[in-house]
Parts: structure tokens; C-alpha cells; sequence
């Protein structure tokens, strides 16, 4: 420990840069492979600033905080460094589910002491770290005779870029929001300063420099949404206020710290993808008992219950006969888990108009109707467990006395819903959930939920969470377009796990699609062809994979079901190979020593050569699905092809508009 010590600040000289004699003093952090720079600049009639390069080129210039207190001056002018401190974090960690099983968290670490020069001498550290995909940085509020309880009335961290860059953002009409929504390209001069725009903000910058705005280890604090800055091609965070007092987003007391505002940079916006900087920048795990998290596919009703099951002669509803259509469906495909939506329990909304909660029902009681004892033991017959859907509103009543009573009961998880905020007080409630979930042995699954921001690594029981457009939306509108599919992976899966509900097999193309809930029809349809909802499964990160459609569709026409009898949800590596944000994409993904690929493109067919070196030495067994070739008039066909490949072969993939493909590979 000692000779690391030596080691490390042998090199502060290399890394700041000290001139006492002058009024600005300049510290200096690089990312471990110098691709990244970090030059901070102290002066104490303008606060604290910085400027970031990437490959030897500036791509945000000036950038500056500022914290404001509520019934007391702001904080982030006439400071003077009190001290500094460097070291270099280097340190291996393994995922229970997620992109990639072995972790590295390697990076420089700066912290500065500040205090005010003026009479209060209040005092905040702030905390700057370079990686190699990255600058993440975060304020603390230490315990401190002049700040004790605080109000935070806002934040100002202002992103101050080069240029008018080209930008793709999803904007929030007010902040009591689902996250629901596409992410629109523009440029940064088309934002406005009373926008609400949702993390994370892509930036490409040039060609080869792409920069994404997000936030890791959201504790006890206000959600990060942005607006535009002052100053031209600026942004400045705005976080949510807390619901009974708008001018309030933060109510806290030292010490404390903030989340980690994260700017991600690399020559492609795949690289993101791969990166693990938001869990490198939460707390390790929490449970020293993991074993009884498994990943997995979940069978799931809601999307058809209030559809017909032909094969059943027999409405589908919330009902036990209902449900056990779906247990036989899991069984046979080998799924691991039935989801059981709302209903179970009675009606949970007052008013579907509204969307106000049932103050008369009850979290730790069955309808009438759905016999959940019942299902359960029929489930375990079957080798199939139970996720329950609850209200967010009757958990947070009553979570104390129903969790220990699932766990009684056999539930294996809860998917809680319709929280649809980001405030302090949403957050809070969601990490007392996962931590109440984890005593009972339970997983979770948010919707209506805010951005990831990594708190699976520290509760890895948090199995996945919406928080996106996702399919659900076929059934009343037009809107999950492939162009849109294609642009979420660059942007909302940026800050990890995603519950889009992939795999509808009824089928339309950009003719013959039809939205459901306004044309009557007794199914819901999906945009694209059959191999690019299978790809899906490969490309979206999700440790829990709740697929949409009926048993029914499923048995009807069949192909690539054999597919999701196979497709793993976690995985020991993932590498994006190639991709346009909203035209295509290529993700490799490891299991074990067998490989997956999955292949998207939007309504342009295309032909992607794909090289196959992320194999490395030896030769795979390929089986693939691919788009058949009159997939553009019935996007329900594909073809099933093997082949032999290796490392130092291109795969070539023709993909029909709003088509895809996927490769499983195994060594020979």
C-alpha cells in the first residue's frame, strides 16, 4: 500500500499545475490512457472552471458549478483551494446480471477542498475523475459548524460546448413524467431555457467525438434534467423540485454528497454502450447473499388482457385460467418467470381517466377473480415463478406488511408502477422498495420510473426498470417506429437496464401496420419484421426480459420462437461492433463461451458487413435467423441458416426494411 502511495503522488506534479504567483491557478487530470484531459481553473472572484479534451481536441470550454441555498447566498464564487488530493482508483468487481460480468474501475481522482473567502467560510469538496470513457465529477457537503440542515433551491452545472453540435434530446413537458418519450435530433440552439430535457443528452461534437450527459449514484437527492444555459450552445442542469414545495429540489443536511454528473466521451456513441463508468461510480453490493437473483425471460398477459385466445375459446383477463394459459406457455419455452399484472388485487385506479389511486384496495389480498395461492402452486409445478404488479401508491402504504407476506406467499418479485417521478422524495421511495424487496428475497421492476442511474450494482435484486417508449405503446398509437428503436440504444440504454417488452410476433410494415385500440383489432401489432424483434433481445439490456405477446401468436406462426428458447439476458461481455444512431446497429454479446448478435436497421434495407474478430482463435458454429427475402410484404417470414465461421471472417447481413438478423455462435 505504501509503494502505490509513493507511486501516485510522485506523479502530482505531472497532474497539476500550480502557479501561486499568478491569480488563476490550474490543475491538471488525464485519463489513465491520456485520451482524455481535464484542466480545472481556480480563481476566486469567478469560482471554480473547467475545460475538457478529447484526443487532443477541446470539446467543452468554461464549464462551471453553482449550488444555491435556499435563505442563504449561492455557493460557487470567491473560493480559494484549501487543499488537493489525488490518487488513482484501481480496482476489479463482478455484475450479478448485466452487459458485462468482469469490471474494471480504473481512473484519476482529484479532490479539491474549497472554502469561502468571505465571512461564513463554508466549505464543499469537489470530486473530479477521468476515465478512459469519461469525466464524472460530484460535490460534497461536509459536516461543518456554518451548514448543518440545508435546502438546495437549485443547481447550476453548466456544460459550456465548442459549437452548435448536432444533438438528440427527449423533452419533458413538466416534470411529473413517466420518461415516455422519442429522443428528437437537433442542435444544441434549438433548446430553450425553460425546457425540461431528460438525461441522458447525446452530443456529437465531430465526426469521431460524441459526448453524453447523464448522472450516476442518484441517492437521497433530485433527479438531473437540463435546460438550455445562458450562454450560447450552454446547458445547465435543472432538478426536480420536490412536489409540495417548488422551490425546494433538495432538503438535506451535512454531510452529504451529491450524485455524479457524468460526460461520457468516445469516437462512437456504440462505446457508450460498452461502458461501464455509471456502476464503477455507485456503491459496491450491498447483499452478501446474490444467489437467489436469476435472470431470465417473464411470460407477461397485460398486453393481451382484454384480447381473445382462439386456441382457448375463452376471453383473456385477470383471472387463475388466465394465468395459467401463460404458466403452460413459460414451461414450455423454459422461461423462468409469469408476470402477473394489475387487477390481481381489484381495480387500482379510481379512474382510468385520471389515473388517481384506489384508496379501497388492499396489497395483501386477492380478487375474487385471480387466486394467487393458487397460481403460485400451479406455477411451482411447473418450474415457473411469480412477479405481482403493484400500484406505487398501495406499496408505499403498505410494502412493511406485504413483502414478508409474498415471500410467505412464494412471489419471486414485484414490478411496481406509475411512479413517474424523479423529485427527491420518488427517489427515496425506490430505494427503500429495492431495500425492502432484497430483505424478502424479492426482484424489482420499476415502470413509470425515471432514467437508471446504477443503483442495480449496490441492490443487484433491481432487476430492471422501464422508463422508456417502449412496446407497450403499439396498442394506441403509431409511435415505436424502427427509427425510434434504433435511437434508444444510443441514448435512454445509455444508463443501463431497459424494459422495452420486446417480441410482438404480429407483424406490419409501414402499409399494412394498424394500431389496435383505434381499428379494433383483437391483437396488437408491431412495426418491422420478425428478425428485428428477435434482435431485440440481444441489443436491449435488460436482466429481466418481459416479452409481450400472447401464447396464442407465439404457437400460431413460430418461427425464431426457437430463438427465445436460447437467448440468454445476461452476459459475460458485450462489444458493439457498428451503428448510426436511429439507421442501424451490430451488438456482439458473450455467454459463457457462445457469442450473440443482433442486427437492426430502420425502414432502409441494408447489407452490413460485419467482422467477425471479437471471436478470436478457433472456429463457431453459426446459426442464424435473417429476414426471408419477400420479408418486406410478410415481415413475419425468416429464413434459418448454419454456416462456420471465425475470427477473421466478415459476415455479411442483408436486412429487409425495418429488418434484422441474429447469429448464435458457439465453438466447434
Amino acid at each position: 500500500m505504501k509503494r502505490n502511495t509513493c507511486i501516485i503522488y510522485s506523479f502530482i506534479g505531472l497532474l497539476i499545475l500550480v502557479t501561486s504567483c499568478l491569480p488563476v491557478r490550474k490543475y491538471k487530470i488525464n485519463s489513465p490512457d491520456g485520451r482524455i484531459e481535464l484542466v480545472i481553473y481556480a480563481a476566486e472572484n469567478s469560482g471554480i472552471r473547467y475545460s475538457v479534451w478529447f484526443e487532443k481536441i477541446q470539446v467543452l470550454e468554461d464549464c462551471s458549478f453553482e449550488i444555491l441555498f435556499k435563505g442563504t447566498r449561492s455557493f460557487g464564487r470567491g473560493l480559494k483551494i484549501a487543499g488537493t488530493q489525488i490518487r488513482t482508483i484501481d480496482e476489479n468487481w463482478e455484475r450479478v446480471c448485466g452487459k458485462r460480468k468482469k469490471v474494471r474501475n480504473y481512473c484519476n481522482e482529484m479532490k479539491l477542498e474549497l472554502i469561502e473567502t468571505g465571512e461564513t467560510k463554508r466549505m464543499v469538496n469537489l470530486f473530479f475523475r477521468a476515465y478512459d470513457d469519461g469525466i464524472a465529477f460530484r460535490y460534497e457537503i461536509p459536516q461543518q459548524q456554518s451548514v448543518t440542515d440545508f435546502s438546495i433551491s437549485r443547481e447550476n452545472s453548466i456544460f459550456r460546448f465548442t459549437g452548435d453540435h448536432r444533438i438528440w434530446a427527449t423533452h419533458w413537458s413538466d416534470f411529473h413524467t413517466s420518461q415516455e418519450q422519442e429522443f428528437t435530433e437537433e442542435q444544441l440552439s434549438d433548446l430553450k431555457m425553460d425546457d425540461i430535457i431528460g438525461a441522458p443528452l447525446l452530443v456529437q461534437a465531430d465526426t469521431n467525438i460524441w459526448i453524453a450527459l447523464l448522472e450516476a449514484n442518484l441517492t437521497d437527492w433530485a433527479g438531473m434534467d437540463f435546460a438550455a444555459g445562458n450562454d450560447k450552445y450552454s446547458v445547465v442542469t435543472r432538478l426536480s423540485p420536490l412536489p409540495a414545495e417548488p422551490d425546494i429540489v433538495v432538503k438535506s443536511s451535512a454531510p452529504r454528497y451529491s450524485p455524479w454528473r457524468i460526460m461520457m466521451l468516445g469516437d462512437h456513441p456504440g462505446r457508450f454502450m460498452e461502458s461501464d463508468i455509471i456502476h464503477n461510480l455507485n456503491e459496491p453490493c450491498a447483499l452478501e447473499d446474490v444467489s437467489w437473483i436469476k435472470p431470465g425471460i417473464s411470460a407477461w398477459d397485460w398486453w393481451w388482457s382484454d384480447g381473445f385466445a382462439p386456441d382457448k375459446k375463452r376471453k383473456l383477463g385477470p383471472d387463475t385460467e388466465s394465468h395459467k394459459y401463460f404458466i403452460d406457455f413459460a414451461s414450455e419455452m423454459g422461461w423462468p418467470y409469469q408476470l402477473v399484472d394489475w387487477n390481481w388485487y381489484g381495480a387500482p385506479f379510481a379512474s382510468t381517466e385520471t389515473w388517481e389511486p384506489n384508496p379501497e384496495v388492499d396489497i395483501t389480498k386477492y380478487s375474487d377473480l385471480c387466486n394467487i395461492p393458487e397460481i403460485i402452486e400451479y406455477a411451482r409445478s411447473k418450474s415457473v415463478k411469480i412477479i405481482l404488479w403493484l400500484e406505487w401508491h398501495h406499496v408505499n402504504r403498505q410494502m412493511d406488511e406485504a413483502f414478508p407476506l409474498y415471500e410467505k406467499w412464494g412471489v419471486t418479485g414485484v414490478k411496481v408502477d406509475f411512479m413517474d417521478r424523479n423529485d427527491q422524495e420518488m427517489v427515496n421511495f425506490c430505494h427503500k422498495v429495492v431495500k425492502k424487496a432484497a430483505e424478502h428475497h424479492l426482484l424489482v421492476d420499476f415502470h413509470g420510473a425515471y432514467m437508471p442511474t446504477g443503483i442495480e450494482r449496490t441492490y443487484p435484486n433491481f432487476i430492471t426498470r422501464e422508463g422508456v417508449l417502449g412496446n407497450e405503446y403499439n396498442k394506441w398509437s403509431d409511435r415505436i417506429t424502427p427509427d425510434h428503436c434504433l435511437t434508444i440504444p444510443f441514448t435512454r440504454m445509455l444508463g443501463g437496464h431497459m424494459d422495452f417488452t420486446p417480441g410482438g410476433f404480429v407483424h406490419g410494415n409501414r402499409e399494412s401496420f394498424r394500431i389496435a385500440g383505434q381499428t379494433g383489432l383483437p391483437y396488437t401489432m408491431v412495426r418491422g419484421t420478425r428478425c428485428f424483434q428477435l434482435a431485440m433481445f440481444v441489443v436491449y439490456e435488460s436482466a429481466l426480459q418481459v416479452i409481450c405477446d400472447s401464447p396464442y401468436n407465439y404457437r400460431k406462426n413460430p418461427e425464431g420462437l426457437d430463438f427465445l428458447k436460447i437467448v440468454p439476458t445476461t452476459w459475460d461481455d458485450t462489444k458493439v461492433i457498428n451503428g448510426q444512431v436511429g439507421d442501424f446497429i451490430i451488438v456482439a454479446r458473450r455467454s459463457g463461451e457462445e457469442w450473440y448478435v443482433g442486427i437492426m436497421t430502420d425502414w432502409t434495407p441494408r447489407n452490413l458487413e460485419i467482422p467477425l474478430d471479437f471471436l478470436g482463435e478457433g472456429r463457431y458454429h453459426a446459426v442464424v435467423w435473417s429476414d426471408s427475402p419477400d420479408s418486406g410484404e410478410y415481415p413475419e417470414r425468416l429464413v434459418k441458416s448454419e454456416v462456420t465461421l471465425s475470427g477473421k471472417d466478415i459476415h455479411v447481413a442483408k436486412l429487409a426494411s425495418g429488418g434484422g438478423q441474429v447469429i448464435h455462435l458457439f465453438p466447434e
